[in-house]
């Protein structure tokens, strides 16, 4: 229970501490959405409209503690204003419009990337010095040296343009209407291999390599070894011996992957025209949209501090040693 309050302690500090910083940062920044709102439109707005638009966008003259505190006020309640760059939809809905299409993306692609990466470093690391570890190391060197935009535009001229097989760009054919049927998931679907490969080819090797070296390191400790001495089976003595405990450090590091995907890979989506959190953020930032990267900063920062939340929650109930060292503390 110490150590439940004690998690739960930091996790709150750290997120007042993102909220504190998201609420100062913009504002040490020259100018105000209003200003940047007239900008766009090159003098197409009277100078008049600028007192409206800054009441619009919640720019006030009030102290700086009041501003903080109606600012938490908002962000308790999912306002974070409106976008410039869609004005006048509010930012939350910018938003809930884009994540889905990036936990559908990302997600997709880091836990598959996940369980091949764990799953082909297990047998690496039990097939030590034959083929199969002589072989998926080094390709998967190979991939993860590529980085994923330069990956991304190579899937997409050899399979876009050059073959032809999959789509070049969005998320859904422009002539299909949203809804929940077979040809509209069949399509979104065709229009994700090529982005989640990318993400997918580019990140198995990291997995890979991590769960081979702490599979080689489990298997040479003394517990593994007098269960092999005993006649224990081969399957058992690498799943329940030795991958279940090599398998906790994967663990961390897939509660954090999850915790960045709401981050979405940024050039992928770019690169794709899909319009996933990483897309908005972009538009954002070439837009000076404070509004919205207010807004995408936030959730990208909380979804980051509640994996690595839930991730402490999971190892301290798997790993007591974990548990008895943050009560100690």
């Amino acid at each position: 229970m110490r150590y439940f309050i004690q998690r739960l302690g930091f996790f709150v500090l750290s997120l007042m501490a993102a909220v504190s910083i998201n609420f100062f940062l913009p504002r040490l920044m020259p100018g105000n959405p209003a200003e940047a709102m007239i900008a766009r439109y090159q003098g197409r707005l009277s100078p008049m409209a600028l007192h409206s638009l800054e009441l619009q966008f919640g720019v006030t003259n009030q102290p700086i503690w009041q501003q903080f505190l109606s600012y938490l006020n908002n962000t308790f309640h999912g306002n974070f204003g409106l976008s410039i760059t869609y004005y006048p939809v509010p930012v939350m809905n910018v938003i809930a419009n884009s994540l889905p299409w990036t936990l559908g993306l990302a997600g997709t692609a880091t836990v598959i990337a996940t369980v091949a990466g764990v799953f082909l470093g297990v047998l690496a690391a039990w097939h030590r010095g034959g083929v199969i570890d002589s072989i998926l190391p080094l390709v998967t060197t190979f991939t993860s040296s590529i980085p994923y935009q330069w990956m991304a535009l190579l899937l997409l001229y050899v399979f876009g343009f050059t073959l032809g097989w999959f789509p070049t760009a969005h998320s859904y054919s422009t002539i299909l209407m949203p809804a929940w049927n077979g040809p509209f998931i069949v399509n979104v679907l065709y229009h994700a291999i090529l982005p989640a490969a990318t993400l997918i080819i580019t990140a198995i090797g990291g997995w890979l390599f991590g769960m081979r070296n702490n599979m080689i390191n489990i298997l040479g400790e003394d517990y593994v070894v007098f269960a092999e001495a005993k006649g224990v089976k081969d399957k058992r003595l690498m799943l329940t011996y030795a991958a279940r405990n090599a398998m906790l450090p994967s663990l961390t590091g897939f509660g954090m992957a999850l915790g960045f995907v709401v981050g979405g890979a940024v050039l992928v989506e770019n690169i794709f025209s899909y319009p996933g959190v990483g897309y908005q953020l972009v538009a954002a930032v070439t837009n000076e949209d404070y509004p919205l990267m207010q807004g995408l900063f936030l959730i990208i920062s909380f979804a980051v501090l509640l994996a690595n939340f839930i991730v402490e929650m999971l190892y301290g109930r798997l790993d007591p040693r974990v548990r008895k060292g943050g009560a100690n503390s």
